[in-house]
């Protein structure tokens, strides 16, 4: 997006409280202009093509529509709109579905400032951004649910050594820059190797591959 223009944002979520709380943040921001808010995921398609924003916030859990399909639905209609799911910490089970139907990251309810409007300029540039607490909790659960046969050697073996340094960096929050200098090569070898990761996954974004490689174990702590 043009960097020198406001971050158009909408929030949805069925609770007042969390509406408002965010309100004020993003108030408190340089930047950001809150330009809606939807109380269910029917509302907050209508909205999304009113007013066209850079990102949504939207909570995985709203009456007449889930935040899962209502972001299935954004997703395919407006795949360019940055989608930042807002959950708890009781909702494991639906963030890898997340991922893999296109959300850019996720935010904790109780997510402070900083973190709020640090995530959503990432998420309008176009980085996949995630709490390091948040990532470890779908890395440990996606290890402790992984069917044997899923996490065989033989699917490890479809992505090569450097692309899985690469996609866990990526799963990380790291930018192309950043992975170029860990591996001290450029950042067009590292867009390489993310191309080749789509390929090889049948996926076509970072939120979406770190979701499959997730899936299939071959993502974990290690460095």
């Amino acid at each position: 997006m043009n960097e020198s223009r406001e971050i158009h944002v909408v929030i949805a979520d069925d609770h007042p409280v969390v509406r408002l709380g965010i309100r004020m943040m993003l108030e408190m921001g340089e930047g950001i202009q809150l330009v809606g808010e939807a109380v269910d995921g029917e509302s907050v398609l209508q909205l999304v093509e009113e007013r066209q924003p850079d990102v949504v916030l939207m909570d995985l859990r709203m009456p007449k529509m889930d935040g899962l399909e209502a972001l299935k639905r954004l997703h395919t209609a407006w795949p360019r709109v940055a989608v930042i799911m807002l959950t708890t910490y009781n909702e494991d089970d639906l963030m890898i579905s997340s991922l893999r139907a296109g959300a850019r990251g996720y935010l904790l309810k109780d997510a402070d400032l900083s973190v709020v409007l640090h995530t959503i300029h990432a998420a309008a540039r176009g980085e996949m951004l995630m709490q390091p607490e948040m990532m470890e909790r779908i890395l440990t659960r996606a290890e402790r649910t992984l069917s044997p046969p899923v996490a065989s050697k033989s699917h490890r073996l479809s992505l090569t050594a450097r692309e899985r340094d690469i996609l866990a960096a990526v799963a990380r929050g790291e930018r192309s820059k950043e992975i170029a200098v860990r591996f001290v090569v450029t950042e067009r070898t590292v867009n390489a190797h993310l191309a080749s990761i789509y390929a090889k996954l049948g996926v076509d974004s970072r939120a979406a591959a770190v979701a499959v490689a997730l899936e299939q174990g071959l993502l974990s702590f290690e460095e």
